[in-house]
């Protein structure tokens, strides 16, 4: 019998966190706000930016089907709003520094571990980090 409460309880709260359901937004892309309309972005280039980067880091998510169950929604939501805060490749700010890329990616430290567990397809080789870095010592902007 109490198995039984204690697994009420447990759906019960599995339900009810259900309610709290974080922003999902995808904004609008402002033409000549963007990255690529900055900063000369070979084709190479943006296809690696377009495929390892572009969901955390741009106004493009694409949204998974978990990003609208608990808890992995707030997990996912809160990571995507600090991509964007961090590096966003549709709203492009002259602080932000293409030598960062190369950095973060040299290092490891993107993408992220959890990501590339569900996405394997966005995991970097180590000629495609030499792309980024090459480029991003010798980019020119607009």
């Amino acid at each position: 019998m109490k198995t039984r409460g204690v697994a009420l309880a447990a759906v019960a709260i599995a339900l009810a966190i259900q309610l709290v359901r974080p922003a999902r937004v995808n904004p609008p892309v402002q033409a000549g706000n963007t990255m690529a309309d900055m900063v000369e972005t070979p084709l190479a280039v943006h296809q690696i930016l377009e495929r390892a980067c572009r969901d955390c880091h741009s106004h493009r998510t694409r949204w998974p089907w978990y990003s609208q169950v608990a808890p992995a929604s707030w997990l996912l939501a809160r990571h995507v709003s600090e991509g964007r805060q961090k590096m966003n490749l549709d709203d492009w700010k002259e602080e932000m520094s293409v030598k960062d890329i190369c950095q973060e990616t040299r290092v490891g430290s993107m993408p992220l571990k959890g990501y590339l567990a569900l996405h394997p397809d966005a995991k970097l080789s180590g000629q495609e980090i030499q792309t980024l870095c090459s480029w991003s010592q010798r980019a020119v902007y607009r």
